[in-house]
């Protein structure tokens, strides 16, 4: 949705055909957070990509809100790391990268005494947006932007002429395009009938749990050691989440649920009093180093694709779609696109699970 924005903004017509209800998969089942988890972890084509995104993603809101009338709650709330190792280096990387980075702990009367022991960073700039509305508040931009929207309207097929795709079949119709964008998730690894399967693409399962409290009892994100809590402003605590190769498994579990609900807990004492509301999980488009793919495809000269983010699809979304369309559109683009390329993709390795 976010390219099909980027499109009808450049004017350009467009027909999205989603398999199933826009934007419920990844982008709906995450936390939000705007920023890879621990920026200075990742290689540089995630953190370029995240930074180009972040310094513009306000803007984007405020845009997508103008448009469609919702608010999707972008919130600056920061966010505290810690038990951080190399801390040192951490705050290093931030100043050079433009991120505020402070050593310590901010006034939170909320979290227990000695949890912001073991080199806590605080990093004040992250913010979040509440996922599933700027799904909806991008839903209805593109709408009234004068794009099309077919939910339940699976592709399953394409028309080729030489190098070009003419034309998508759906399991009712057959629809001319002049250009064809992949950004089929999860599903990128399972390729179209006509169309080869995009490299390394995997679903990842991450389980999640959703609980109630009373507004302002968190007010900053938490992260320590792969775990996060993420604070809604209503009261909300989203807690996070876990990392499975298990395939196309949507199912939970109640072990992670308890562990989820534990170390959460040591967190933030006032979940050890309530249970979850809520408990599910989502597929990840799965890639070595989260690097995503956002290129032509190399059989056609008419067919792009954009996937792969892993868990941060959300984030690098504005970015990512800047990214696309200058490639389509033949521009030369803010960010070097050889990180991003089909081939480059083709030559990694799975060894990292951040």
């Amino acid at each position: 949705m976010a390219v099909a924005l980027a499109l009808l903004q450049r004017g350009h017509k467009v027909t999205l055909l989603e398999r199933g209800t826009a934007g419920a998969e990844s982008s709906w089942a995450g936390g939000g957070i705007l920023s890879p988890l621990l920026p200075w972890d990742y290689p540089d084509p995630v953190s370029s990509l995240a930074l180009r995104a972040m310094g513009g993603y306000a803007g984007w809101v405020d845009n997508i809100e103008a448009t469609s009338g919702h608010d999707a709650e972008l919130w600056r709330c920061g966010m505290l790391a810690l038990d951080v190792p190399f801390p040192d280096e951490a705050l290093r990387w931030c100043s050079a990268h433009g991120i505020r980075g402070e050593p310590g702990c901010p006034e939170m009367q909320n979290l227990e005494r000695d949890v912001c022991t073991g080199n806590p960073l605080w990093l004040p700039g992250i913010a979040q947006v509440r996922n599933p509305r700027l799904v909806a508040a991008l839903q209805a931009a593109v709408t009234r932007t004068g794009g099309t929207i077919r939910e339940h309207c699976p592709a399953v097929g394409v028309v080729r002429d030489g190098r070009r795709v003419t034309a998508i079949r759906t399991e009712a119709e057959t629809l001319a395009a002049d250009s064809v964008v992949l950004a089929t998730g999860a599903w990128s690894g399972l390729g179209l009938e006509g169309l080869a399967p995009m490299p390394q693409v995997r679903p990842i399962r991450g389980q999640m749990l959703l609980f109630k409290l009373t507004p302002g009892a968190l007010e900053t994100i938490l992260y320590r050691n792969g775990l996060y809590l993420i604070p809604r402003r209503d009261g909300h605590v989203l807690v996070g989440s876990t990392v499975e190769d298990v395939g196309f498994d949507k199912s939970t579990d109640a072990a992670t649920r308890a562990r989820l609900h534990a170390e959460a807990a040591e967190l933030l004492p006032a979940l050890r009093r309530v249970e979850p509301i809520r408990h599910w999980a989502g597929l990840r488009p799965g890639s070595p180093d989260n690097i995503p793919i956002i290129d032509r495809h190399p059989d056609y000269d008419n067919v792009f694709v954009n996937t792969g983010h892993y868990r941060y699809g959300v984030t690098l979304a504005p970015a990512s779609a800047e990214l696309l369309v200058d490639l389509m559109e033949g521009r030369t683009p803010a960010l070097d696109p050889a990180p991003y390329r089909w081939h480059a993709a083709l030559a990694r390795e799975w060894h990292r699970t951040l």
